[in-house]
């Protein structure tokens, strides 16, 4: 499997630290809002990343933190006249209902808040200062960068030229305009916690720096998140990471591109910024899921009303093939035919073309187009006819891809007993040619949002 590397700016090879194990940190949430449709990409991105290598046999350490300490909490707080934890605890609730609906949370899912491990950020930083990569300014640490080796070989910015781009308040206490904070002095009436430098509370960069150490080691095998974290974000986690351990923080850095709203930037001042509780409201988070996994990761991709009911027909068609199988498989089929194995080869080659995309750096556009390519197989050849067997198999193989980008998930749906009735009565009045009892019930069964299909292999149902 190959992967783009941020950092070398180039596929390469994923080889992981530990045979048959992935350890993966994702830049989680400031918890002070509800998270956006922007928010989700790298969400659903890297959690599908994750799947595949569980696919693939790895077992997967998978961290998304909370940031739970931060202005804009503080903010917040204020204006609501509440505390910063209940902030924290009412958007972590919320997150986690959001990101379930995405699927995010089938797998184990770590999400440490940065609260919890402050301790840890105090050991981190006077290890620094010991270090001389970290300096004391009337309660204030910074981090050096002139300590850093290599400081911006992921975003690829030159140290010189950002020093003289850089605005330098009249008072400033750092060294450097680029060095960034490590711990913030303590400001009356926001949260704070004891240190060697006075009471305060810690800077951003350093929060996932140490969590991820805490949680997966010094190097991890994948650090993510969304393109716009790379500068400062990311580029100072290495700096002071890799300062204090003197190894890679991360092998492979990956990033997503950017989600546009009708072709421009998502914003409030232009009505349309979008939260999931609003998009929730006329889609399921399913057509999101498949939406967002419809590009490549790495380029940037359109939200439009137009786009998402798109992929929610395609979505429903998938669906429609995965509704075919089972009621296949419901009949009395014949159990082989002799043909099997040329079926199955056909369909290996779909799951081959799947896994080949896949391998080539997550690339799921390619792979959700494999899927469509077996169901547009599976839907031509076949019947109440065909085997079991190649029924059986056909149906294993689209779940287990399904699986992977998450998607038909939906719960088989159970008729109530009145509904169930008047499907029967339909039935028995086409048996007995009354076509105008029978198209009555189809209205009135339209009426209630079930739509029926009448096909060569019997009724099919499906709501709307």
């Amino acid at each position: 499997m190959k992967l783009f590397n941020s950092l070398t700016r180039k596929k390469e090879e994923f080889v992981p630290l530990v045979e048959g194990q992935v350890s993966m940190y994702n830049c989680g949430p400031t918890v002070y809002n509800f998270i956006h449709v922007g928010n989700a990409r790298p969400l659903v991105t890297f959690d599908t990343l994750r799947r595949y290598f569980i696919y693939k046999g790895y077992d997967v350490r998978f961290v998304l933190n909370f940031t739970d300490i931060d202005d804009k909490l503080i903010n917040k707080a204020k204006e609501e006249n509440i505390t910063v934890e209940e902030v924290a605890d009412r958007y972590i609730a919320a997150f986690k209902e959001d990101a379930g609906a995405l699927g995010i949370y089938q797998y184990n899912t770590i999400n440490p808040k940065a609260t919890d491990y402050i301790s840890q950020m105090v050991d981190f930083i006077k290890a620094l200062e010991e270090k001389g990569a970290a300096y004391e300014v009337d309660g204030n640490v910074y981090f050096s960068i002139e300590s850093a080796r290599d400081y911006g070989k992921l975003s690829k910015k030159n140290i010189d030229e950002l020093v003289s781009g850089a605005r330098i308040d009249v008072n400033e206490d750092k060294r450097n305009p680029m060095d960034f904070v490590l711990w913030k002095k303590e400001k009356p009436g926001e949260p704070s916690w004891d240190s060697p430098w006075g009471k305060g509370r810690p800077g951003w960069h350093i929060e996932c720096s140490v969590m991820a150490k805490a949680l997966l080691g010094e190097t991890i095998d994948i650090h993510s998140g969304g393109e716009d974290l790379q500068f400062p974000h990311h580029e100072n986690e290495i700096a002071q990471s890799e300062t204090l351990t003197g190894k890679p923080f991360a092998n492979y850095w990956l990033h997503n591109g950017m989600l546009f709203v009708d072709n421009q930037k998502m914003s409030k001042s232009l009505g349309n910024f979008f939260t999931l509780k609003e998009i929730q409201e006329e889609y399921e988070m399913e057509v999101l899921r498949f939406f967002l996994l419809s590009a490549h990761y790495r380029k940037p991709i359109n939200f439009s009303r137009e786009i998402m009911d798109q992929n929610r027909n395609g979505l429903e068609r998938l669906y429609g093939a995965k509704k075919n199988l089972e009621f296949l498989l419901e009949k009395d089929l014949p159990e082989n035919l002799g043909n099997e194995d040329s079926i199955i080869a056909e369909i290996d080659a779909f799951k081959k073309s799947f896994e080949d995309s896949m391998d080539d750096d997550l690339n799921t556009a390619d792979a959700v187009a494999a899927i469509f390519d077996l169901v547009k197989y599976t839907n031509s050849n076949f019947n109440e006819e065909s085997s079991r067997g190649a029924v059986r198999h056909s149906y294993d193989i689209l779940m287990q891809l399904a699986k992977v980008l998450g998607i038909l998930t939906r719960k088989d749906e159970i008729l109530d007993e009145e509904i169930q009735k008047l499907i029967e009565d339909r039935n028995e009045a086409r048996k007995n040619r009354d076509f105008a009892k029978a198209d009555q019930i189809r209205d009135d069964l339209l009426e209630r949002g079930i739509v029926l299909e009448d096909t060569r292999d019997g009724v099919k149902w499906k709501r709307v």
